[in-house]
C-alpha cells in the first residue's frame, strides 16, 4: 500500500453536515480464523442494501412530482442507502479494530468501513464546489476509508474516525489535483504545496491589508518565487490545445502549435553532437583499457563514473594521502588530454572542457 501524506487544503468550503442517527447494534460471533483481505473482499462481502428493498428514494427539492418524471438523484439514493448500515460505539469499534488486526477477517474489515461510510459523504462535501461530481469523490474518500481500516491500531488509542479522516482527504485532494486539468498542474512537491495552499495564503495576506506579491507568498510557503509565479500562471490559465488554429486575418491553416520553439537545435546539429559524444565515448573507453591499478581505478571510479570516488576514498583503498591521490588523478588527466588531441584534434579536446 503506498502512504500519502495529508495535504492542507486552501479550498474554504462550507460543509454539508450529515444527519447521523444513532443505533444499538448486537456484536455477533466473528471466526477468527487467519483470512488475506483485498478491497474487493471488504466491499462485496455480505448482502448489499438496495433500492427493491423497500428503501424510498426522494426526488429533488426542485422537481415538480406532477409532471410525472423525478430525475433519479444518485447521491441522494446513495447517502439512503449507507444510513442502513449501523453505527459502531466506541467499545464496539475498538472491540471489532482489535479483533480484525488479529484475525485479518475481511467482514470484520466490512464493519468497520461500513460504519464510517456517511463519513466519507461529509467529508466529500466539503470539495463540492471543486468538483461537481459528488459522487466521484466519494469513490475515492471510500478508497482512502479501506486503506485507512487495514492500518488502523485501536491500541494508539485513536478513533478509527479521526485516524480515517486524514486517509480520506488524502485520496480526494490526489484525486482534486490528477483530474484538476488535462494536464496535470502539480508534478513535483512544491507545486502541489501550491496548488492546495496558494489561494488561501493569498486570501490570508488580503485579509491583513496586504498585496500577496510572489516573494511573500515564497516565504511563507517555504517555495521558490519562480515557483509561485509559475503556479500562478498555470491555475490562471486554461487548456489549449496545440491544435487549435490560430485567429487571424490571413487563414493560412496554422496552428499553434506551429509557434512553438524548438528547442532541440537544426537536425544537422543535433546529428552531429551525437556522434561526436559517441566518438569521444569509444575513445575514453578504448583509453580505460590502457590502465591498471590505480590509474584504472582512478579513470573508471572517479572520472567516469557518475557517482565518483572521493580523493580520500582513493587515498585510503591504497593508503596514500589525498594529496597524492589528486596528484595522480592531475597527472592521469594530462596523458587523457595528450591522447585524446592525437586522436580527436585540438578543438574537440578544447569543446570537452579540459584545460
Amino acid at each position: 500500500m503506498v502512504s500519502l501524506v495529508p495535504l492542507e487544503v486552501p479550498l474554504g468550503i462550507g460543509e454539508a453536515p450529515l444527519e447521523i442517527e444513532d443505533r444499538e447494534v448486537e456484536l455477533e460471533e466473528e471466526s477468527e480464523e487467519e483470512i488475506t483481505v483485498s478491497p474487493e473482499d471488504i466491499l462485496s462481502t455480505g448482502p448489499e442494501p438496495s433500492v427493491d428493498d423497500g428503501l424510498e428514494i426522494l426526488p429533488a427539492a426542485d422537481e415538480d412530482e406532477s409532471a410525472g418524471l423525478v430525475r433519479y438523484d444518485p447521491a441522494r439514493a446513495y447517502i439512503q442507502q449507507i444510513r442502513r448500515y449501523p453505527l459502531l460505539t466506541p467499545d464496539e469499534e475498538h472491540d471489532v479494530a482489535t479483533r480484525y488486526v488479529r484475525t485479518r477477517d475481511p467482514r470484520l474489515a466490512r464493519r468497520l468501513v461500513t460504519s464510517n461510510l456517511r463519513l466519507v459523504v461529509k467529508i466529500a462535501h466539503e470539495y463540492s464546489r471543486v468538483h461537481q461530481n459528488l459522487m466521484d469523490l466519494v469513490q475515492e474518500g471510500n478508497i482512502g476509508l479501506i486503506q485507512a481500516v487495514e492500518k488502523f491500531d485501536p491500541e494508539r488509542g485513536v478513533k478509527l474516525s479521526t485516524y480515517s479522516s486524514w486517509w480520506i482527504r488524502a485520496y480526494i485532494l490526489k484525486y482534486l489535483l490528477n483530474s484538476w486539468r488535462l494536464v496535470k498542474v502539480g508534478t513535483t512537491q512544491a507545486q502541489r504545496k501550491l496548488f492546495f495552499n496558494l489561494h488561501k495564503q493569498q486570501e490570508l495576506l488580503r485579509e491583513r491589508g496586504i498585496v500577496p506579491t510572489p516573494q511573500l507568498l515564497a516565504e511563507a510557503l517555504d517555495v521558490s518565487e519562480r515557483e509561485v509565479s509559475e503556479m500562478q500562471k498555470r491555475m490562471a490559465a486554461s487548456d489549449l490545445s496545440l491544435s487549435t488554429p490560430l485567429r487571424s486575418d490571413e487563414d493560412d491553416g496554422r496552428t499553434i502549435g506551429d509557434l512553438m520553439s524548438d528547442h532541440q537545435g537544426i537536425p544537422d546539429e543535433v546529428v552531429a553532437a551525437d556522434e561526436l559524444r559517441r566518438l569521444v565515448s569509444e575513445k575514453l573507453h578504448a583509453y580505460a583499457g590502457r590502465l591498471k591499478g590505480r590509474d584504472l581505478v582512478i579513470m573508471r571510479e572517479r572520472l567516469l563514473s557518475d557517482e565518483p570516488m572521493t580523493l580520500k576514498d582513493i587515498g585510503d583503498r591504497y593508503g596514500i594521502s589525498r594529496e597524492r591521490a589528486r596528484q595522480l588523478e592531475k597527472r592521469l588527466m594530462n596523458q587523457l588530454r595528450e591522447y585524446l588531441t592525437s586522436e580527436l584534434g585540438d578543438n574537440v579536446v578544447v569543446a570537452l572542457g579540459f584545460e
